[in-house]
């Protein structure tokens, strides 16, 4: 496969948790120490992490760096952080942490004129453009409020500052276990191919994961499947060694 598999690490109150459908209420712990999972990832032959500060995402301001700091400077694998990044000092913070890559969702919605200055200043190659989807439209403030934008709508702001990376969640998906929206990733995809579309949503299996690789995606979010062993760490690793 040539998809890169990108596992998710979610924080609240520093543990590592999942949620369903973007929940709160819904958490459920994996990991009271997210380095242990960073680790364990490291060791299958993960480059990758995906590290969102739930806590920050409510409070709009990161809130995780610590947590941050330590995966980032006792593993070799490149974190890109999201998570109430709303301002540039919030920004300057997360890069400061270890994060090689920033995910901004909400501030690219309701400022996008910050966004785009950040994106020519830090260069596309650093900063992820997060387009959280419900019912079709971008939902923020840590999915508890719903824009009146879609993903294309949001993507096609930032072309003309290069914006190169966008995370794509479907949040009726996320945590579900029931397969991800291919067709909408896949028409995504085609509609911007200068631009890396990474699907997070539903991932149940590793054939889902192929499924996207046939489709042409270039990157996936695997959470719930991981940690609920849908998708185990032995499997993933012959995964990766046989790209």
């Amino acid at each position: 496969m040539n998809i890169t598999i990108i596992p998710a690490t979610d924080l609240i109150d520093g543990q590592c948790v999942r949620l369903t459908q973007g929940d709160y209420a819904s958490r459920k712990t994996y990991y009271r120490d997210p380095l242990d999972a960073a680790l364990r990832f490291e060791q299958a032959g993960i480059r990758r992490l995906h590290m969102v500060d739930l806590d920050g995402a409510k409070a709009s301001e990161p809130r995780n760096l610590r947590v941050l700091e330590r995966v980032a400077t006792r593993t070799s694998l490149e974190v890109q952080y999201g998570g109430g990044i709303k301002s540039r000092e919030a920004l300057d913070s997360v890069f400061n942490a270890g994060a090689r890559r920033a995910i901004c969702g909400s501030i690219a919605v309701r400022h996008p004129e910050l966004f785009a200055q950040w994106l020519t200043e830090f260069g596309p190659e650093r900063l992820i453009l997060g387009a959280d989807i419900r019912d079709g439209k971008v939902a923020v403030q840590g999915w508890l409020e719903t824009a009146q934008t879609t993903a294309a709508e949001l993507i096609e702001k930032f072309l003309p500052q290069g914006v190169a990376q966008v995370i794509c969640t479907d949040i009726s998906r996320d945590g579900m276990l029931c397969g991800p929206s291919a067709e909408f990733y896949a028409a995504l995809q085609q509609q911007f191919p200068t631009v890396e579309i990474t699907v997070s949503g539903g991932i149940s299996s590793l054939d889902d994961i192929r499924r996207l690789d046939r489709q042409g995606l270039r990157s996936v979010i695997v959470g719930k499947a991981l940690y609920e062993g849908r998708i185990t760490l032995e499997e993933l690793e012959r995964c990766l060694q046989n790209e």
